[in-house]
């Protein structure tokens, strides 16, 4: 900082009556400066204590591992307590609050309770504060598992030769960890340093050693980062008498004092040098000795230095007498300077206070109101779940790129990683955002079905095929070909899409789930927003934990109701009364070709919707068709069991016989009933035919089935598979039917209205029943557990104590301010 010249106060002859003016006036002087620094202690003890940020004007000691900062503490004290062997082994800040008290003629040190702001015992032996400081910090170290603290150590220190001052000594800077320390400690004792000596109500003390150049000054730059002019920077160059020997001409140490080129006109830096000898000597030798080196360092720059030095501008800054003095009269211009803000910052506080106080007082006088519990509950509760409505309709806060989700975390913590069945990776629409709430909702959806149009109908073996439609060709009639291609695929679709069904129920049930502590969070929003005051219920942990439990157990309800409404709508589509598979999409079971099914895939599973990620644009998620659904080049695919068989069976004019024949029947009865269904047309469903059959065409059929019905199981011939792959194709087409009609048409209205419309309709009355409709016993039991009370009275005494301590000090800086 730019440190003017200290003044002094005039001296001469003068008359009685103005030396006793002078006498009185220094006398109040020095009294107004006394209770305006323990107004400042006292406030102090109390920001350390109850965590206050207050900007109580402070000086911060800077400085590497040995540039004298220790030595300089103990100068200032005026006694010894070997803090320059607790150096190494402190890491944590040290805030020294020096009293001047002429009856103290032996020091009185007493440390400040660890979260507290009464002080112990006082204690007498230098040795003893020492180790104080060692094992405070090693506990506090081990406590956070972590090499350096924040957290400060407050030492309270009455002494008649001490000045009226407050340092806050940080740990030195060093280069590498001591053995034993990670080996990040020195970052992380910089970084703290700096988080230390940002705010800018403190004086920053920055000590450096007078072998260094400033141009070679190691942390000078650091100091620059947190005080980029110095405006707030004391430096102190420390071990002058050092640096002296190398000084003959006056121009020479001139310019060093001058610092010109590196600290800038306004800041002059003070030169220190301190006694050397660490022996054990007495409290009053050890400040003669300080009064002797600086006695003996101005004696050099006026003997030792040829033509001495510019006395007049530099001896204000030389010697350790004159750095005390100027340190202790900047301090109580800073602590006259901030009275008035601190006097309102205070008044503040304590009305902030006296509001949580209240507050606190109710919740205690609640758990007795049964009644009013009881409303406040309610109210709250009701918030929660209109706040989950508006979050399913659609919000945007709290942000969602905090809290929400994308496709791949969803997956990840609702242990649901993947879809039953379903190989290929699917990936919807806006997978990489983060949404929540409805949006989140609506995505799983259309996860679901890029999922469901994924699955074909699986191959079914020859022997599958021969059971069944050997069954259905056992009943009697004309449809045995037909029946059996539709058992098979209503059976293939009750094996697949039921697992998906399922999980597409649990992942919904997972998004629903979520939003209830992102309902939270907007609820404090908004009271915050708004300034609502609903009792602050972050405190009824056992409230809270009810809360959740009956949303989460109406959410799962909710989850297995939809679970069995789409069971339902699959057991009905695949029952063998439904008539899905007989609807006119489907012309007749051979006439229509495989392409038209694969063509039927695309169009329901490239649903539209809208991709809102990077490049995306209003369209069909050509992504998912590509991905999840055949593409167009690829029409001419097969469904398991359609292969080389199928194309021949289609080239064959797409025909087989319509029923199959016994194994016991006799050959001319197969012959003679084949030959009268093909004279009479087939029918293969309900109200449709086939044309008839003619020429050699008729022959070859009847020919086949004469000769042991090689058309059903073959026997070696070419054709003999045509019969199994027709079964197959027909199969695949009845169950693209049945999955679309599934799909479509009755999961996706049945999951919305049975997930979204009871948590928009029901959520509050659902919950409201489950917390509230039971005895006052039983309901107090949420807010009233095991020693809440007694929380409650150590929480309220907690604040009571603050209360006291905060308006103690506001009383006295009131004081402080009528004596401005």
């Amino acid at each position: 900082m730019a440190t003017p010249t200290p003044t002094k106060t005039p001296s001469g002859k003068s008359k009685r009556s103005h030396s006793h003016l002078h006498e009185t006036r220094d006398a109040s002087y020095v009294s107004s400066s006394l209770s305006r620094f323990e107004a400042y202690n006292r406030l102090q003890a109390a920001a350390v204590a109850f965590g206050e940020k207050l900007p109580v004007p402070e000086i911060v000691a800077l400085g590497g591992q040995s540039d004298g900062k220790s030595s300089l503490l103990e100068a200032l004290l005026g006694f010894r307590f070997n803090v320059r062997e607790v150096e190494m082994g402190t890491r944590r800040p040290l805030i020294l609050q020096m009293v001047h008290d002429p009856s103290a003629l032996e020091p009185r040190c007493r440390f400040q309770e660890e979260d507290s702001e009464e002080y112990g015992s006082p204690v007498v032996s230098a040795s003893e504060i020492a180790d104080i400081i060692k094992s405070r910090t090693e506990v506090l170290l081990k406590k956070t598992k972590t090499s350096v603290s924040p957290k400060p150590i407050v030492m309270r220190a009455e002494f008649a030769h001490c000045p009226n001052l407050t340092i806050i000594d940080t740990p030195g800077f060093v280069l590498k960890a001591k053995k034993g320390e990670p080996e990040n400690t020195p970052d992380e004792i910089l970084s703290m340093v700096k988080s230390l000596a940002s705010p800018p109500h403190r004086i920053l003390l920055f000590l450096q050693q007078s072998s260094v150049e400033w141009c070679s000054s190691l942390w000078l730059d650091s100091i620059r980062e947190i005080d980029p002019t110095f405006r707030r920077t004391i430096v102190v160059v420390s071990k002058f008498d050092n640096r002296l020997k190398e000084f003959s001409d006056r121009w020479e140490v001139d310019r060093y004092l001058s610092a010109s080129g590196y600290l800038g006109e306004n800041t002059r830096p003070f030169f220190v040098a301190l006694p050397k000898e660490r022996n054990t000597v007495s409290n009053d030798e050890f400040r003669r000795q300080i009064s002797q080196v600086d006695s003996e360092v101005l004696r050099h720059l006026n003997d030792g230095i040829k033509g001495g030095y510019d006395e007049e501008k530099f001896k204000p800054y030389i010697g350790f007498s004159s750095l005390r003095e100027y340190l202790e009269s900047e301090l109580q211009k800073r602590y006259k300077e901030a009275a008035p803000a601190t006097l309102a910052l205070l008044e503040q506080r304590c009305s902030e206070v006296n509001i949580e106080l209240a507050r606190m007082d109710s919740k205690i006088q609640a758990t007795s109101d049964v009644s009013h519990l009881r409303k406040s509950a309610m109210m709250h509760a009701a918030y929660i779940c209109n706040h989950v409505g508006v979050l399913i309709d659609g919000a945007a806060d709290p942000s969602p790129e905090h809290w929400g989700k994308t496709t791949e975390e969803e997956r990840s913590e609702s242990e649901l990683t993947s879809w039953p069945g379903v190989t290929v990776d699917i990936k919807p629409a806006n997978a990489v955002l983060r949404l929540y709430g409805g949006a989140a909702f609506e995505r799983v959806m259309h996860e679901f079905r890029c999922a469901a149009y994924s699955i074909e109908c699986p191959p079914v073996s020859r022997e599958k095929v021969a059971n069944i439609l050997l069954a259905h060709a056992g009943r009697g009639g004309s449809r045995g070909v037909t029946e059996a291609a539709a058992e098979i695929a209503r059976t293939a679709a009750r094996s697949w899409l039921a697992p998906l069904l399922d999980t597409a129920c649990d992942r919904l049930a997972f998004v629903l789930g979520n939003l209830f502590n992102i309902a939270l969070e907007r609820n404090r929003c908004r009271e915050s927003e708004y300034g609502k005051n609903t009792g602050n219920w972050d405190g009824y942990v056992g409230f809270h934990a009810a809360l959740r439990h009956a949303y989460n157990r109406f959410i799962k309800d909710l989850a297995k109701q939809c679970k069995q409404l789409v069971r339902h709508h699959l057991d009905s589509v695949t029952s063998p009364y439904s008539q899905v598979c007989y609807e006119n999409d489907f012309h007749g079971v051979f006439g229509s070709s495989a392409s038209s099914y694969h063509i039927y895939n695309r169009a329901s599973a490239a649903s539209f919707c809208l991709e809102l990620s990077d490049g995306g644009q209003l369209t069909r998620d050509k992504t998912n068709d590509q991905e999840n659904i055949p593409p167009e080049s690829n029409a001419k695919q097969t469904t398991p069991g359609k292969g080389q068989e199928a194309r021949e069976a289609h080239q064959e004019n797409q025909m087989t016989v319509p029923e199959t024949p016994s194994p016991d029947q006799p050959c001319d009865v197969v012959y003679a009933r084949v030959k009268k269904e093909l004279g009479n047309g087939i029918e293969v469903g309900p109200r449709k035919r086939i044309a008839r059959m003619t020429g050699n065409r008729n022959n070859d059929q009847l020919d086949k089935v004469h000769n042991g019905g090689s058309l059903l199981f073959g026997n070696g011939d070419t054709r003999t598979g045509s019969s199994y792959s027709e079964i197959c194709s027909s199969a695949a087409q009845h169950f693209a039917r049945i999955r679309e009609v599934l799909v479509d048409r009755s999961v996706t209205s049945t999951l919305n209205s049975g997930f979204l419309t009871p948590c928009r309709d029901k959520l509050v009355l659902a919950v409201g029943l489950d917390l509230f409709a039971v005895s006052d016993e039983k309901f107090m039991d949420m807010f009233i557990a095991l020693d809440a009370i007694d929380v409650l009275q150590k929480e309220r005494q907690s604040l009571q104590k603050r209360q006291k301590i905060l308006q103690s000090c506001l009383n006295e800086f009131k004081n402080v301010a009528r004596a401005l």
